[in-house]
């Protein structure tokens, strides 16, 4: 029985972590494009603790901003420049703007980890639970788009003081509570106080997709396969994504369930539309249809 179990674990890690490599060539609004900065795999573990000093010191505005400029256009790098070089010499309300415009910018050539910083910048100086949102929503993006084990912890501290600054400022906000129990989840406390946090969202609102992902991704890495097919289905029911599909996929094939395991896989393939994976799960599909 134990052997079972470990067999299935390692098909599922060695299924997520197929995914996540693929996922990460594709050239899909939605998801970030891999670059120097942000475009490794992320971990499929959680980070334990917080992030020390070392590697919170490592993540800021100027050494975030050199390293995105050197995988973006040139002539966009100078523009930034510029701006940068104004918000330097701010104060105020006039800093406050640039640090706006900033966060945009970057966002816009999907350099995640400078936009999140400069959100960051904007919260401090504008604290509402919208601006602390915004700051969180940018971390967690940026926390999962990269692998780098030096700024992986810290991205996921700065997201999980973000959503408890929102919560601080409306402590019934679904949003917060949803991000802050993903932080959690990831490695930020106890997994099961993370996962009370997600209940808490989803019995508010069933149809939540970030807090149904989440508590899919964590039944599959723990095993409960049959608790994550109801989460996928919820979520792909409001939100259809490759992920959503290939996870459903995952979890169907792990408890046997192989033709509804293609169906997933193929419809996985049909939205990503990306050659690479189609590859991968045309594969899987075919090893599949020959268990049957």
């Amino acid at each position: 029985m134990n052997s079972n179990i470990r067999s299935k674990q390692t098909i599922v890690i060695g299924a997520i972590v197929l995914l996540v490599a693929f996922l990460f060539t594709r050239d899909i609004k939605g998801l970030v494009k891999p670059t120097e900065e942000n475009g490794k795999m992320p971990s499929s573990g959680p980070v334990a603790g917080a992030a020390s000093p070392s590697t919170t010191s490592v993540l800021n505005l100027e050494t975030s901003s050199t390293a995105a400029k050197n995988v973006i256009n040139k002539n966009l790098a100078t523009d930034i420049t510029a701006l940068e070089n104004s918000y330097k010499g701010a104060n105020g309300t006039e800093k406050i703007e640039l640090a706006k415009q900033l966060a945009q910018k970057w966002d816009d050539v999907e350099q995640i980890t400078p936009s999140a910083l400069y959100l960051e910048v904007v919260a401090e100086g504008e604290p509402s639970t919208k601006s602390w949102l915004a700051a969180g929503n940018q971390f967690i993006k940026a926390f999962e788009s990269t692998q780098d084990s030096i700024a992986q912890p810290a991205l996921l501290q700065k997201a999980n003081a973000s959503y408890k600054n929102a919560l601080e400022k409306d402590s019934t906000n679904i949003e917060a509570k949803t991000g802050l129990g993903v932080t959690i989840v990831n490695g930020l406390g106890a997994p099961m106080q993370g996962i009370a946090m997600l209940l808490e969202v989803v019995a508010k609102e069933p149809k939540n997709v970030k807090a149904n992902m989440n508590l899919g991704l964590f039944s599959i890495k723990s095993g409960q396969f049959d608790k994550a097919i109801p989460r996928f289905n919820t979520v792909i029911a409001a939100a259809p994504t490759p992920e959503a599909y290939f996870y459903l996929g995952t979890a169907l094939e792990n408890l046997g369930r192989n033709k509804e395991a293609v169906n997933a896989y193929l419809s996985s393939k049909k939205l990503a539309a990306n050659p690479t994976l189609s590859s991968f799960i045309d594969k899987k599909v075919a090893e599949l249809k020959n268990k049957n």
